[in-house]
């Protein structure tokens, strides 16, 4: 027994001597000043793009300067694809299947929705938050390429660099569920080019090319444009929360509930 305990005691010692050790590690740890965070003085150069950005088409479309909706230009497989959903779309009905999932649009549909949009910048990234969807897309401007393998991802792998006060940004590798067209699956060589700057002081323009061999016969180019809003603040967007859309055999039906309440802040629904 007495040598249990001679061995015990050292075996003690030995922890208390290892905790004091510790202890004196943390307190240096503690007292070493910690890291700071780099590469912000570059952002300080960069446009001011603050606030949040609400969609408003009638920048694009309004008024006798305004743009023209571009319809693409499909290969002859990927439109007898297109005409053969058409078709069933007229028979049964428009499919609310990702609705129903609350599948996001991925990209380029994300950057399209009726919902604004808020710009954040932090060295080597900007990060667009959507709220649709509660979607947040990462473009990386660290001087990475693109990935030559990259995850299929909703809104894939973006990648960016500035041109003086232009974002130009690159994708690659999206989701077989994204479409940009509805009814046609895009190929496996799908990129997006992406230009965003400033049109005005509070109107943001995005320029987007879209090229896709063996669907479209010619790059589809897109334009969008936003509005600053100053004071607004992105919500949440939760789509399981109030999700009213439910499959049956008839397909997904939506529950408009018209009758009036008197209290709706949106008021009456419309009249027929």
């Amino acid at each position: 027994m007495q040598g249990w305990s001679i061995a015990a005691r050292a075996l003690a010692g030995g922890a208390a001597l290892a905790l004091v050790g510790l202890g004196a590690a943390a307190a240096t740890a503690q007292d070493a000043p910690a890291a700071r965070a780099k590469g912000y003085a570059e952002i300080e150069r960069l446009p001011d793009w603050s606030g949040v950005w609400s969609p408003d088409w009638a920048l694009l479309f309004g008024g006798a300067g305004g743009r023209v909706p571009i319809e693409p230009k499909l290969e002859p497989a990927a439109q007898a694809q297109l005409d053969a959903f058409r078709a069933r779309q007229a028979a049964e009905g428009v499919s609310q299947d990702a609705q129903i999932n609350c599948r996001p649009p991925g990209m380029p549909g994300i950057m399209r929705q009726p919902y604004p949009i808020e710009v954040l910048f932090t060295p080597g990234r900007v990060t667009i938050f959507a709220e649709t969807y509660s979607q947040a897309r990462r473009i990386y401007t660290d001087g990475r390429p693109l990935p030559e393998d990259p995850d299929d991802l909703f809104n894939g792998t973006s990648v960016g660099r500035w041109d003086g006060d232009t974002l130009l940004v690159e994708t690659v590798g999206f989701n077989p569920l994204v479409e940009y067209v509805a009814g046609v699956k895009h190929g496996e060589s799908m990129k997006i080019s992406e230009r965003f700057w400033l049109e005005r002081p509070d109107v943001l323009h995005v320029e987007t090319t879209i090229t896709d061999p063996g669907v479209l016969a010619e790059p589809l180019v897109q334009q969008m444009a936003y509005r600053r809003e100053r004071e607004w603040t992105i919500r949440e967007y939760v789509c399981e929360e109030n999700n009213r859309l439910t499959a049956s055999e008839g397909g997904a039906n939506i529950d408009l509930d018209l009758e009036y309440d008197p209290n709706d802040p949106f008021g009456p629904p419309p009249e027929n």
